[in-house]
């Protein structure tokens, strides 16, 4: 079940906080960062793939019916990796001091698995302070078992970009991308998403 907005706000300005101790020591765990290449483009049969008509009204019926930049977001990303074979809708809130922390939960709906709950965490590293919710749809290539999901995707180097009055990032981990589509309040591109986790159950422990 969806977090309420005021009770993810609490959760997850508090769990920063607790963060900022550890989080130097674990970022050097982390992975290398990747980087995009048409490797990464979808691989898969038609049928088991979303057009870019279908993927643009899901959108808009998540973000609102003319939100900004909806579109336009959606066809550079199939420009870059093509079609999808699953989409994620759901919100999400942060809140940073120089390190913070996303969080959120919603549906992925895969192509030929259908549709489950999942939930997702990441650090951040920037120079704002403060929070904010955000709506996400995001795409996911190259998912071809939805188990292959909850796993650590890092941030692609160099791929984040903000259309209109939404921002997107790419995230990959071996063949899989996961491209999140955010419009929000306080929506901002300083901070530095290093990774997201993805989990089966809702978790505020980024690592």
């Amino acid at each position: 079940m969806t977090l309420s907005m005021s009770r993810l706000t609490i959760v997850v300005l508090c769990f920063f906080v607790a963060a900022c101790s550890s989080t130097s020591e674990k970022f050097k765990e982390i992975e290398q960062t990747p980087t995009l290449s048409q490797n990464s483009r979808v691989k898969g049969s038609i049928d088991s793939q979303y057009d870019q008509s279908t993927i643009i009204g899901e959108a808009e019926k998540h973000f609102g019916k003319g939100a900004e930049g909806v579109a336009t977001a959606i066809e550079k990303v199939f420009s870059d990796l093509g079609k999808p074979n699953g989409y994620i809708v759901g919100q999400e809130g942060s809140g940073s001091f120089i390190v913070g922390l996303k969080a959120g939960d919603g549906t992925l709906v895969h192509a030929i698995e259908g549709s489950r709950e999942v939930h997702w965490i990441g650090p951040s590293i920037g120079l704002e302070t403060g929070g904010n919710f955000s709506r996400v749809f995001a795409l996911v290539y190259n998912l071809y078992d939805t188990e292959e999901l909850f796993e650590r995707f890092p941030a692609v180097e160099g791929n984040a970009y903000v259309i209109g009055g939404l921002s997107l990032s790419y995230h990959q981990r071996d063949d899989i991308v996961v491209v999140p589509i955010r419009l929000g309040v306080g929506l901002r591109l300083g901070a530095n998403v290093n990774y997201i986790k993805f989990s089966k159950d809702r978790t505020y422990n980024p690592f």
